[in-house]
């Protein structure tokens, strides 16, 4: 069957916004072109792929089955165009990593330094954003993986997941501040105080929020930052208690900033590596992401 692959590219884009407008503005044609397109692409299948009404469009059950197959297609053309264009516009290729502020300073410099060792002449980019604005981009194919905070729910069945290591969270205040030292704290008693913590709209907020809840306990933050380390500044200056990753804090603990041990205990996170192992993985991914496997703990 000769179809042409505009047409599946144009049905991508409906089946992706369920939207003929939003289609035909990220392709920038008419919307009578992306009507006509589907029309043409329906006829030669011989299926109907879209229920159409004056509010909504829909995928009809031949829609969804050709969706699954068009999908992973259409991002693997894209990737390797992506590929081309970055090539020519860096002089080599380039490898996208999407990781935290916190995940890239406190883990992922002493493998970026030893990643540009062995291939210096590949552009590394690497984007900054919340663990869960991370997952998003990986579902987006815009970056190659990504090192993120787990549990995420922004992660999905269709990536690769594993698991690089643990850690816990803490408490930290400024003991002159708030001395608990000697003590332990459960949740109750931590809501009265003031907690600062990694706004909204990030895995550690939604995780120390789900915390208190199955203790049966309301948080209400006094500061909410975008920055682990600025927490962390806070807290030394006796503002309140910060809640953060253990490795934010290691060696930095003394007789004025020092973990407050809780009653109530809170359960281990992950960092994970997640990548789309559908894709073509270049060898510089490849050989970045095996650094990262080989130390796990």
């Amino acid at each position: 069957m000769d179809v042409n692959y505009e047409l599946y590219k144009v049905f991508y884009y409906v089946a992706k916004t369920l939207s003929f407008s939003e289609a035909a503005s990220a392709l920038f044609i008419s919307q009578s072109a992306v009507s006509q397109s589907v029309k043409v692409l329906e006829r030669r299948l011989g299926q109907v792929l879209f229920t159409r009404s004056t509010k909504r469009v829909s995928l009809t059950k031949e829609g969804e089955m050709l969706f699954k197959h068009i999908e992973p297609a259409i991002n693997l053309i894209t990737k390797g165009e992506n590929q081309l264009v970055n090539s020519k516009n860096v002089g080599g290729m380039q490898l996208r990593i999407a990781a935290s502020d916190t995940i890239c300073r406190y883990y992922l410099v002493p493998y970026l330094n030893r990643f540009h060792q062995t291939f210096p002449e590949v552009h590394l980019r690497v984007m900054n954003a919340t663990s869960l604005q991370c997952a998003e981009l990986l579902s987006e194919n815009a970056v190659d993986f990504i090192v993120a905070n787990s549990p995420n729910p922004a992660l999905n069945n269709s990536m690769q997941i594993d698991t690089l290591r643990e850690f816990s969270d803490v408490f930290v205040a400024n003991k002159s501040s708030y001395d608990y030292s000697g003590t332990e704290l459960s949740f109750a008693e931590l809501s009265a105080l003031p907690i600062l913590m990694l706004s909204k709209r990030s895995t550690t907020s939604e995780f120390l929020h789900e915390q208190f809840l199955s203790h049966s306990v309301e948080l209400a933050p006094a500061v909410e930052l975008s920055s682990n380390d600025l927490l962390i500044d806070l807290a030394k200056i006796g503002l309140g208690i910060a809640f953060v990753p253990d490795f934010c804090v290691e060696g930095k603990t003394d007789d004025e900033l020092y973990i407050i041990k809780t009653k109530d205990k809170l359960p281990k996170r992950k960092l994970v590596l997640a990548y789309d192992n559908s894709l073509p993985i270049s060898e510089p991914t490849e050989y970045f992401m095996k650094l990262l496997k080989e130390d796990t703990k």
